[in-house]
């Protein structure tokens, strides 16, 4: 697909996956695009100008097929496919992200943790072993990982990240708490766990004002 879809657009398409899967769940075959604004608070316009940027998918007099919907955003979003991922750090956060089942129903597969803290090492969790971070490099060499999650300190991601380039993984879930600058062919999610609470807490003190 050689259209520019703008970041925007992208950041909605899980959330549209999202609802689908719940409608799916509930039985449901076909949806308006104004049924489907009313359930997750968009436009319908909007919708259908999301839509519209990969094929549109709608029919005239019909709506949307809920199942066909699903499974066309689930291949514009790279879900049709398994991603091999390993996290880095296994303290509490990266046991928690290891332990959340949800990741492998959307083609996300957690094979392996590292960690420096003997406490943890070769401890498993969901069956899946904590391993020591020396051995990160040899790991990666003979199995295919297609993204690193980053649970460490952060005075420790800059340095992790160019070792894990080094090793050729071209995609980073960073946790770290500090934006990471890589080359361009590394796609990387700076995620800031405090950012959605600081937007909570402006929506709290705005209602009280």
């Amino acid at each position: 697909m050689n259209k520019v879809i703008s970041n925007a657009v992208i950041r909605r398409m899980p959330r549209y996956y999202r609802y689908l899967g719940d409608l799916l769940d509930r039985g449901i075959e076909r949806i308006s695009s104004n049924e489907l604004s009313h359930i997750m608070n968009v436009t319908a316009s909007q919708i259908r100008q999301d839509l519209n940027n990969f094929g549109g998918f709608g029919q005239q007099g019909y709506g949307y097929n809920v199942k066909k919907l699903y499974e066309e955003i689930g291949k514009i979003l790279g879900l049709d496919v398994t991603h091999n991922l390993i996290i880095i750090g296994a303290g509490n956060l990266g046991q928690a992200l290891a332990g959340y089942v949800q990741f492998e129903k959307r083609g996300f597969k957690i094979i392996s943790l590292f960690d420096t803290n003997e406490d943890v090492i070769n401890k498993t969790v969901r069956g899946v072993k904590i391993r020591p971070i020396e051995e990160l490099d040899d790991y990666v060499k003979s199995n295919k990982v297609d993204i690193a999650a980053f649970t460490m300190p952060r005075e420790k991601a800059p340095a992790m990240a160019k070792k894990i380039i080094s090793l050729g993984i071209k995609a980073i879930w960073n946790f770290a708490n500090m934006e990471l600058s890589v080359p361009d062919d590394v796609v990387i999610e700076n995620v800031h766990l405090s950012d959605s609470l600081m937007q909570l807490s402006y929506n709290i003190v705005k209602d009280k004002n």
